[in-house]
């Protein structure tokens, strides 16, 4: 969660009627440490002006997504060999300053909703130098079985569903 001044900032294209997160109690609460994802602008990701073209923030979510996942000890290539996978239901994203090429960002990512069967995530892309907020965003996921079919954590992987929970 993103707290600035005592309150909490979403951006008001990723507010919807998701459901509630789960409120950890009775469950064993152990925060992992993570750390931001930082990359540096390429040539390719930009327009003609010389920014980074919109579409590219999105990637960065995922970028970050794949990497916090790592960090928790539960990359995609684990979560897909235990026969499970996470598409994205939803992903918004609201820019607020521009990046350019050979810029180095920093993009935080954090699960701040999660209750067994669903999971979303909030990002901050910022000038890794200055600390500028270039966008912010979020994505929801949901969780699948190999048959295609939704599935809850809680029953089928208690540890990795500790471990998303504990980062609430």
């Amino acid at each position: 969660m993103i707290v600035t001044g005592g309150h909490l900032q979403v951006p008001a294209c990723c507010l919807s009627a998701a459901g509630n997160a789960v409120s950890g109690k009775g469950r064993q609460r152990i925060m992992t440490e993570t750390k931001d994802y930082v990359r540096k602008v390429q040539y390719y990701e930009t327009d003609r002006m010389g920014i980074v073209h919109h579409s590219n923030y999105i990637r960065w979510f995922e970028e970050a997504r794949v990497d916090l996942l790592e960090q928790l000890g539960y990359g995609y290539d684990r979560i897909e060999a235990e026969g499970f996978g996470s598409p994205v239901l939803e992903v918004c994203c609201k820019y607020k300053t521009m990046a350019h090429f050979g810029d180095m960002v920093s993009i935080s990512a954090h699960i701040i909703e999660y209750n067994g069967v669903r999971m979303a995530l909030r990002y901050e892309v910022r000038d890794a130098q200055t600390g500028e907020l270039r966008c912010e965003g979020e994505s929801r996921h949901c969780f699948m079985g190999r048959e295609g079919r939704p599935v809850s954590l809680k029953r089928s992987w208690p540890a990795l569903d500790q471990v998303f929970a504990a980062q609430l």
